[in-house]
């Protein structure tokens, strides 16, 4: 089968799909998997199944059609079918209710730049990756995922894709609301703490501004009371983004100041970049150049003493939109270094790096 009568036989399919005859359909597109040689055909036939199925509630045959994409986009060498077929695989084990594996292959998909289809697929990645965390329960890592999500949708004015990251954050907003409520049944605190935190940051996302401080306050009532110093940071982090939202800059510095000095006592480098990266933003709007200045300095200094360095270039890792390997011993590089090195172990322990991890 050439590559014009695949074209030909993959639309035919979607005609009857979109006609509710679906077995029909399906019977065609395995019919072009069984006969043609054509792999962009083959790739976008795949593509048709694993939703076909996905929309069927066939989950596991959704995930092995998935599997033959990738081996299919890897023999195309193309780093947009690998992107695609790598979301597919996340979706897949979505549905399969396997969330770890759903959150490693979307991170895959955050690491390949320069595809053309990154700002079409980024936003489904980051609702796929919310679902994930909301099925382990992380929360604030779902949330951080679907308003990712949100912005994609916004920034493309992909109605569909706001559609179903609202829904997400139905469910989500439910969940949360569900633990709250085992929370205050069982006096569990740190529960309580959390889920009033989350319940805060959804409403400053949403805009809500007035809903949003009530809440930062009674998280941080209980995060003061059990004296959980890093959960104060993230309060008085919100609270600083809430003032910033209400143009009122000099009462968000006084709340980034309080964070910056519980940051700095706890250790927790992450907030402090967060802080810094804050503050830069505000005194640059202010056009106060010897604070930013300042803040600049600090925030590089803080890069240092994470120590994340490529252990090949000695580049700080973050600096640059670039792709990191992760070897087996936990030494970090940049995935062009490793290759231009041309070496299979560590050049740093010298450990076998056989099944290395994308970061």
């Amino acid at each position: 089968m050439g590559q014009d009568q695949t074209k030909q036989q993959i639309e035919k399919g979607l005609q009857l799909y979109q006609s509710n005859q679906t077995e029909k359909a399906l019977h065609v597109w395995m019919k072009v998997l069984e006969k043609s040689a054509d792999l962009v055909g083959r790739f976008r036939v795949l593509g048709c199944l694993v939703t076909a199925h996905s929309e069927m509630g066939r989950y596991k045959e959704m995930l092995k059609f998935a599997v033959v994409q990738i081996d299919t986009a890897r023999e195309l060498e193309d780093a947009d079918f690998l992107l695609e077929s790598y979301l597919n695989l996340a979706r897949s084990n979505e549905k399969l209710c396997e969330f770890h594996k759903t959150v490693s292959y979307c991170k895959t998909c955050l690491g390949l730049p320069g595809t053309r289809a990154g700002a079409q697929l980024g936003g489904q990645v980051s609702l796929s990756m919310g679902n994930a965390f909301l099925g382990l329960s992380l929360f604030q890592k779902a949330l951080e995922s679907f308003e990712k999500a949100l912005r994609y949708a916004h920034n493309n004015d992909d109605a569909m894709l706001e559609c179903r990251v609202c829904c997400s954050l139905g469910s989500f907003y439910a969940q949360v609301k569900e633990s709250m409520k085992i929370a205050l049944q069982h006096g569990d605190r740190p529960l309580q703490a959390l889920c009033l935190l989350c319940f805060a940051d959804i409403h400053r996302s949403r805009g809500d501004l007035e809903t949003a401080f009530p809440r930062y306050d009674s998280a941080m009532s209980i995060m003061t009371e059990i004296g959980n110093r890093l959960g104060q940071v993230q309060v008085l982090l919100g609270v600083a983004k809430c003032w910033i939202a209400r143009k009122a800059l000099d009462k968000a510095l006084d709340a980034i100041e309080k964070a910056q000095d519980l940051a700095e006592e706890v250790g927790n480098k992450l907030s402090q970049l967060k802080l810094h990266c804050l503050s830069e933003s505000i005194y640059r709007s202010k056009g106060l150049q010897r604070e930013l200045r300042a803040h600049v300095v600090r925030f590089h200094e803080c890069v240092e003493e994470t120590e994340l360095y490529c252990g090949l270039c000695g580049e700080s890792i973050g600096e640059r939109n670039s792709r990191l390997q992760a070897l087996p011993c936990s030494h970090i590089f940049h995935l062009r270094c490793l290759q231009n090195n041309g070496t299979r172990s560590c050049p740093n322990c010298r450990r076998s790096s056989m099944k290395p991890g994308f970061v």
